[in-house]
């Protein structure tokens, strides 16, 4: 029978989801499951691989189900994943320990003595990766001298997708773009760095063997396949990162364009045609396709610190909306709707957890600056929201210094469910924003990857042929102007607490 649709599988930080899609972009299946984050101690953040691996087996079969496909009508599967985790597996393929995620900083003292002991820029100038205890290269140096026994009894070190695909060929295999998000892999001579493997004391034969992220395998197991609902034979694109496919679910293939993630966390991406580093070291470059790469920044505190905010301050809020069957965070948009923009000059600092780009400082802390007597709750929930967009556009300033000035961008992510929280990016950056109509960016980005290398179209831009634009958004030029003002003073008040932020993280360390 006429193969006809392709499967888009994205393998996120709290569950999995399978879509399956016809090549005009017609959704036949949408299927997903949440597993358990594991946090045993502060700074802590793991996963159990076996879980994951459950919810992968249940949602592709229920996606199946759900299309009405015939197994041989399945053209092909395409793989989004998360970035950055770690597992030490044994020589028989079974984890050692749970899987590290990229929200794990416990190896935070290890990157420190990656700064101390090492070049650097050396190492960030042919990675694409700027030092932080969210990559691999400071997870396993954690696993090297806190888990010897661990290490000692290592075969490999692998991610989530290298896991599954495993369990699936019975081969390690990595796409580039995973690959160049770990810190280890040489981003001009493409290859795992011998350098940093010789600091980590492992060998390559350690890691999986990196293909490009178009490379399709075959040969599933036949008794994974039977459970999966598919054939044996039926070809897996190994596909990218999540954020990457984001940029290509968003329809943002060509060099210029800019996408902005705002959910739990937050990113802000941009695509070039080779990969780009930056002088001040505060974006990173990973892989997308042999002609594309991707630079960007992620922020740890996006819809997390908004969460915070609703928490701490919105219970009579959260129980009403709870009543009335209503959305908490509409609530809250809808009071910060009744503030001016800039707050009356309160100013939020969101680094609830840290912070990563641009400044890759785990010692950062939440600041709220400015407070008077006239300030009250819906001020707080507005410069909560803005506090994020300063964030995001500190890292958008950035990218526009490495790549020039940038074009159109489109967003995604929960914060677009909030109009005012989008006119906030809006009059904050003082550009244009789309907002594509597409909601399963990555997994839809999956998909068309996934077409592309089986030759389901020509050119990786025919995807915006298959989007649509929901809206767009225009700036304020007299609200871009006063914002622009107080981002400055934002970006001071980061500047002028470098030690105060070092002292109260060890403070807080002895509690």
């Amino acid at each position: 029978m006429r193969q006809q649709a392709v499967m888009g599988i994205d393998i996120g930080t709290t569950g999995c989801r399978a879509v399956i899609y016809r090549p005009d972009g017609t959704t036949l299946a949408n299927q997903s499951l949440e597993y358990p984050l594991y946090t045993p101690q502060a700074a802590w953040a793991e996963q159990d691989p076996e879980e994951i691996y459950a919810a992968f087996i249940q949602v592709v079969s229920r996606a199946m189900v759900q299309s009405k496909l015939k197994a041989d009508e399945l053209a092909g599967i395409c793989f989004s994943a998360v970035m950055h985790s770690v597992i030490p597996i044994d020589q028989n393929g079974h984890p050692l320990h749970n899987m590290l995620i990229w929200a794990d900083s416990r190896s935070q003292l290890y990157t420190e003595k990656l700064k101390n002991d090492f070049d650097v820029k050396n190492i960030y100038c042919k990675t694409g990766c700027p030092l932080h205890p969210m990559y691999p290269l400071s997870k396993i140096l954690w696993f090297k001298y806190e888990r010897p026994d661990i290490f000692a009894r290592t075969a490999k070190f692998i991610g989530i997708k290298e896991f599954i695909c495993y369990r699936l060929f019975g081969k390690f295999i990595v796409d580039k773009s995973v690959a160049t998000a770990t810190a280890l892999y040489n981003i001009h001579t493409m290859e795992w760095d011998s350098e940093l493997l010789t600091i980590l004391g492992i060998s390559s034969e350690m890691l999986s063997e990196v293909v490009p992220t178009t490379f399709i395998v075959q040969g599933i197991v036949s008794e994974i396949a039977d459970r999966l609902g598919i054939l044996t034979d039926t070809p897996l694109v190994m596909g990218a990162t999540d954020g990457i496919l984001s940029n290509i679910g968003a329809g943002a293939i060509n060099p210029g364009q800019v996408t902005a993630m705002i959910g739990t966390s937050g990113a802000v991406r941009i695509v070039t045609d080779k990969p780009k580093v930056d002088e001040k070291m505060r974006t990173w470059c990973y892989n997308m396709t042999e002609d594309y790469w991707v630079l960007g920044g992620a922020i740890n505190n996006g819809g997390i610190a908004f969460r915070w905010a609703r928490d701490k301050f919105a219970a009579t809020e959260q129980y009403v909306a709870d009543k009335l069957d209503l959305d908490t965070y509409e609530i809250l948009s809808k009071y910060a709707e009744q503030k001016p923009a800039g707050s009356d000059g309160l100013i939020m600092l969101p680094f609830f957890s840290g912070e990563r780009a641009p400044y890759y400082n785990a010692n950062a802390r939440g600041v709220l600056f400015g407070l008077n007597l006239n300030h009250g709750k819906r001020h707080l929930v507005r410069a909560t929201m803005e506090g994020i967009v300063y964030s995001m556009f500190s890292v958008f300033r950035a990218l526009e210094e490495v790549t020039g000035k940038a074009g159109e961008i489109r967003v995604s992510g929960s914060f677009t469910r909030s109009r005012l929280w989008v006119q906030i990016m809006a009059d904050v950056f003082g550009r244009v924003i789309t907002v594509p109509g597409e909601p399963e960016g990555a997994a839809f980005g999956a998909a068309i990857l996934g077409m592309y290398a089986l030759g389901m179209i020509q050119d990786i831009k025919e995807v915006k042929h298959l989007i649509h634009i929901k809206e767009r958004y225009y700036p304020d030029e007299a609200l871009h102007a006063r914002y622009q003002r107080l981002y400055l003073v934002y970006e001071r008040i980061y500047w002028n607490l470098q030690k105060e932020f070092e002292e109260i993280a060890e403070i807080q360390r002895t509690f």
